[in-house]
Parts: C-alpha cells; sequence; structure tokens
C-alpha cells in the first residue's frame, strides 16, 4: 500500500516535534504538556489574542483557554491589554515560555540540519521549495 504525501509529512513532523519536546523536558521544563506546546508555539512575537490561538489550533476557544491559563498558571505565558484594541487581550510568552521556545528551537534546527545531511543539500534544498510553494495554497496563516 503506497503511503499518502500527507502521512508522510506527519510522520516527518511528529517526528520533529517528539524530538524538540524531548529536548524541552530534558533542559527541565518538565511541567509543559505536548498540548500546552502546540498552543504557545502559536504565540506571536507580539502576542496572539486567543481566538485566533484557537482558530490556528483548531481547537474551541474553551480549549485553547484551558491550555491559555494552564501556560499561565506555569509561568510560560502572560496576558497583556492588546494596543489596538483596549477590551481585547493578547496572549504572550513570558521570559520563561522564551526558554522553552530557545530549546525547543535549537533542537529543531538541529533537526533541520540532520535531515539536509541526510538528504543532501540540494534534495533539502528542493524540499524547502517545494513545502514553501504548497504553502501558497495551504497554509491560511502564513
Amino acid at each position: 500500500v503506497e503511503i499518502g504525501t500527507g502521512v508522510m509529512l506527519f510522520v516527518a513532523y511528529r517526528a520533529m516535534e517528539t524530538r524538540a519536546m524531548t529536548a524541552v523536558k530534558d533542559a527541565g521544563y518538565t511541567d509543559i504538556t505536548l498540548a500546552q506546546a502546540r498552543i504557545g508555539q502559536r504565540i506571536g512575537p507580539a502576542g496572539t489574542r486567543l481566538t485566533d490561538l484557537a482558530e490556528q489550533a483548531q481547537v474551541t476557544k474553551q480549549t485553547a483557554g484551558f491550555l491559555v491559563d494552564q501556560l499561565e498558571r506555569a509561568g510560560y505565558v502572560e496576558r497583556v491589554p492588546d494596543p489596538a484594541d483596549g477590551r481585547a487581550r493578547l496572549i504572550r510568552l513570558s521570559a520563561r515560555g522564551e526558554g522553552v521556545a530557545d530549546v525547543a528551537n535549537a533542537e529543531v534546527a538541529l533537526v533541520e540540519r540532520e535531515w539536509e545531511d541526510h538528504l543532501g543539500a540540494a534534495a533539502y534544498r528542493d524540499l524547502r521549495t517545494a513545502l514553501l510553494k504548497l504553502r501558497e495554497v495551504t497554509e491560511p496563516y502564513r
């Protein structure tokens, strides 16, 4: 049975995600869950509204709120006023949250170097070019 492209992309993503979470745990951030990390990775540098996090993660606003509450209690995020709308709040990473992101991002960069070494520079560049082109029709949050 031939494996679909979507499944192959998911398997590669899951392998990278697992490596990043292992690095986070090994760095001492043992109280963050995968579900929390998936919400946290969607927080933009200036902060993101809860409704946008929920939409991007494809979860209900209640689920996103529950996960953000947990992240806030653990000190990974903070809620701040939205300068564009005084009634709204933004979720942004705290210093502790930035620390987790730094660890995860470093591991992702390591995985990408390993993939490039495995595929070869030209094939890896072609893969990235194709995925960026595909993103034009698949990613609503680019």
